[in-house]
């Protein structure tokens, strides 16, 4: 059992080695970000990206769709995009006498949400199912989405004009949240270079299939995880809850959320256990956009970073 584990910790981490190198194409500089998205995508789990316009959010987005053999859909969230507009709806075929279903985009193994704080809560809401249980009820009937269902979303920070919070209960259902930031001036020289010459979006070619990664996210599942480690990333949510300054902390969900990114992590690596390195290494992607603190917000004003500093202090990880 033990051999085969290692084998199969191999193939992911050969698939992980893939689409990274494929990604740093046409991403520059942002290796850490790079690295949380397909750690999230191996996983299990589903990306928030916040940041200015014109960083490259969505170029990130459909760097990793375009590299893995699969169905894509993107989806521009608007004011008046309707949820019907994103899980699909019936529609009378007249020729036929009858209602026809016509799946929308969110039937793709890669959606890009773009923008998604632009649109309503309502049509926000569209996506919570889906995110949670990979699945969408319409009309009183449950549909299976495909698997893989990775979803990467962005959103303009919340100061921007036009703009609607995420719910609560939306951004508990992203495993990983993080921001790009401006990039470095060689790195932001190599992007306006590669720019003027060509677009290197359009030369990307899928490494993996659809399929390879879906092996992956099974490897990762059977990454073993020991008791004392999954006590750290419980006592880590659990001190959030409990901080004073806090008024909404981390869910059950968060910790789940926590231990399966720190699975991958590990798996990444061509490691077959999970290290107490992993789990503090990705507790503030991961936990942080789930701290809601009392008078402020989850992102935006650094008191959710400072109140994860003092947890990740206060929590001893195991020997």
């Amino acid at each position: 059992m033990r051999e085969g584990l290692a084998e199969g910790v191999s193939t992911a981490q050969e698939v992980y080695r893939k689409l990274g190198a494929s990604v740093r194409r046409v991403i520059s500089g942002k290796d850490e970000v790079v690295e949380l998205c397909l750690t999230a995508l191996l996983a299990g789990g589903h990306v928030l990206l916040t940041d200015v316009p014109g960083v490259g959010k969505t170029t990130l987005a459909r760097a990793i769709s375009s590299s893995v053999a699969a169905g894509f859909s993107r989806v521009q969230f608007t004011p008046d995009l309707l949820p019907a507009d994103i899980t699909g709806s019936s529609i009378y075929d007249p020729r036929e006498a009858r209602f026809r279903w016509v799946p929308g985009p969110v039937f793709a193994p890669v959606l890009l949400a773009d923008e998604i704080n632009r649109a309503t809560p309502r049509t926000q809401s569209a996506l919570l199912e889906a995110m949670a249980e990979g699945q969408v009820t319409v009309d009183g009937e449950t549909r299976p989405l495909p698997e893989p269902f990775f979803v990467v979303a962005t959103q303009n920070p919340r100061q921007f004009h036009g703009t609607y919070p995420l719910p609560e209960g939306q951004i508990d259902r992203f495993m990983v949240a993080t921001s790009m930031g401006y990039p470095e001036r060689w790195a932001e020289l190599a992007v306006v270079r590669s720019q003027v010459e060509r677009r290197p979006l359009e030369e990307i070619e899928a490494v993996v299939t659809a399929g390879e990664v879906a092996e992956a996210r099974e490897v990762v599942r059977q990454v073993q995880v020991h008791e004392e480690v999954v006590g750290y990333a419980v006592s880590l949510a659990e001190a959030t809850r409990q901080h004073e300054a806090v008024r909404l902390g981390v869910s059950p969900r968060g910790s789940v959320a926590l231990v399966r990114a720190a699975q991958a992590r590990a798996a990444c690596r061509g490691r077959d256990f999970v290290g107490p390195e992993d789990v503090k290494r990705l507790a503030r992607p991961v936990l942080e956009h789930r701290i809601l603190p009392h008078g402020g917000t989850s992102s935006g004003d650094g008191a959710a970073h400072r109140i994860l500093h003092e947890v990740l202090g206060s929590v001893v990880p195991p020997a």
